[in-house]
């Protein structure tokens, strides 16, 4: 049994025009998101001052780890649902899909607990002590007692786009930034709040993202539903399996953090931990416009390597690229020819290398694009080890190394760090796909050429 709907839009639209309709929406909605992240580091590094703005940064890996674990589940799912329903599999599709959805609730529930009680810990090993600990703590805190809710909001924007209601996704996506963005003003600038207000107007506007996400589900008129649940170690596997590429990424990318963190509070101390910040708030800019427009695609990619259509899954792939490439060069444009005002909308008194910083950084989209896109594919693709093995070394294996290497240089070899992890990442990535080339040239299906183009 299939649902017309996704069998329409995945399978007999053309490539260009699935870009438009499914790629440019979830572009639009992660644009939001990261618009919003940008105006939370304004807000708080405005309206707070610099030592809410470091501490809010020194806690945020923390809170990713959080959010990663139950993304795991979402991610890993989302893979074997849309294989399944391409293949005609929609019960096993429902089954992989209920499981996960109780999974993450149980599991946001455990972290959440264990975050909460073990903030102060996790904060003073970072080095820090005095209000910013407090303020670091108290941020913390806040985010794990909704763990339970809002670690559902990237699995269930997932389980949209799968269904085929990539448009509803853009919307509550756009609706949650600007919930966000307005609760947290009117927390920090009206009522007066702390850190715990920007924590706050987050965590309401992701779980009213959820709770509207989740309805429609439960009427019954999508491609996915709700069954009675089964608890199946098979499922658990797969879906652990699929995750662990953007679970390590996830990871391993914020162990990094910290340990750059603990680097940075040495070498600097809050100037430093503070720069490092906008950088990443920079990043949050273009990261998820580009995990939108890849991640949108996948269900597509996924539904269509499940159908058998192999040659139109390389002509749907050809967009990513194309989209993560040109999306790299306009940010490398950005950094490199504007970094004091980048600097100046998230700190008012900036160190004297803080320009340069974000200069050394730009170079970093250069060759960014490439690891992203490749690893967004191969995922798609179930390919789990590969998309894995390019996650763990983007986000530990090159950058930890090169900490290392370059300790000597202090923040310099710092900030050289992220553009020289980059270009490993591309190095590895070109050797992956070269690998692979013959073996997807070598897959086709009869199929394909009935497909209308």
């Amino acid at each position: 049994m299939r649902n017309e709907l996704q069998y329409n839009l995945f399978v007999k639209t053309t490539p260009r025009r699935l870009f438009f309709r499914a790629s440019i929406p979830g572009a639009i909605g992660m644009l939001a998101s990261a618009l919003y992240q940008i105006f939370d580091g304004i807000f708080v590094g405005n309206i707070l001052g610099s030592t809410s703005f470091a501490a809010v940064n020194l806690a945020m890996p923390f809170v990713i780890i959080n959010f990663a674990l139950s993304d795991l589940i979402g991610v890993g799912s989302s893979v074997p649902i849309s294989i399944a329903l391409g293949e005609g599999k929609k019960e096993f599709a429902d089954k992989i899909f209920t499981l996960s959805c109780l999974l993450i609730v149980t599991l946001g529930v455990l972290t959440g607990a264990l975050l909460y009680l073990l903030a102060p810990v996790f904060i003073s090993l970072m080095g820090a002590s005095g209000t910013f600990a407090e303020e670091a703590i108290t941020y913390l805190r806040t985010y794990a007692l909704f763990s339970p809710i809002t670690t559902m909001v990237f699995a269930t924007d997932n389980y949209l786009r799968i269904s085929g209601k990539i448009r509803r996704s853009m919307f509550l996506n756009i609706f949650m930034s600007l919930f966000c963005g307005l609760a947290e003003f009117v927390f920090l600038f009206f009522f007066g709040f702390g850190v715990e207000g920007a924590a706050i107007g987050s965590c309401l506007g992701m779980s009213l993202a959820v709770l509207f996400s989740i309805i429609p589900f439960f009427r019954g008129k999508l491609a996915l539903t709700f069954v009675r649940p089964t608890f199946s170690l098979q499922i658990i596997r797969k879906i652990i399996s699929c995750g662990l590429p953007s679970f390590l990424n996830n990871i391993a990318g914020r162990l990094t953090s910290i340990i750059i963190n603990l680097m940075l509070v040495r070498f600097g101390g809050e100037a430093a931990v503070s720069i490092y910040g906008v950088l990443m708030y920079t990043d949050g800019m273009v990261l998820p416009i580009m995990y939108g427009s890849c991640d949108s695609l996948q269900p597509a990619i996924g539904y269509n390597w499940g159908a058998g259509l192999y040659s139109r899954v390389r002509k749907i792939e050809k967009y990513c690229f194309m989209t993560a490439f040109v999306l790299c060069m306009i940010a490398f444009f950005c950094c490199f020819f504007f970094p004091s005002m980048i600097l100046s909308l998230f700190v008012a008194e900036a160190p004297p290398y803080g320009e340069l910083a974000i200069v050394i950084f730009s170079f970093t989209y250069i060759t960014r694009w490439l690891s992203f896109a490749t690893q967004s594919f191969m995922l798609a693709i179930e390919k789990a080890v590969l998309a894995s093995v390019i996650s763990i070394s983007m986000a530990f294996i090159f950058p930890v190394s090169l900490l290392f290497l370059l300790n000597g240089l202090g923040l310099f070899g710092v900030w050289m760090n992220m553009p020289l992890t980059a270009l490993l990442g591309a190095l590895l990535s070109i050797t992956i796909l070269l690998k692979e080339k013959k073996n997807l040239i070598k897959k086709d299906n009869p199929v394909d050429v009935s497909v209308e183009y």
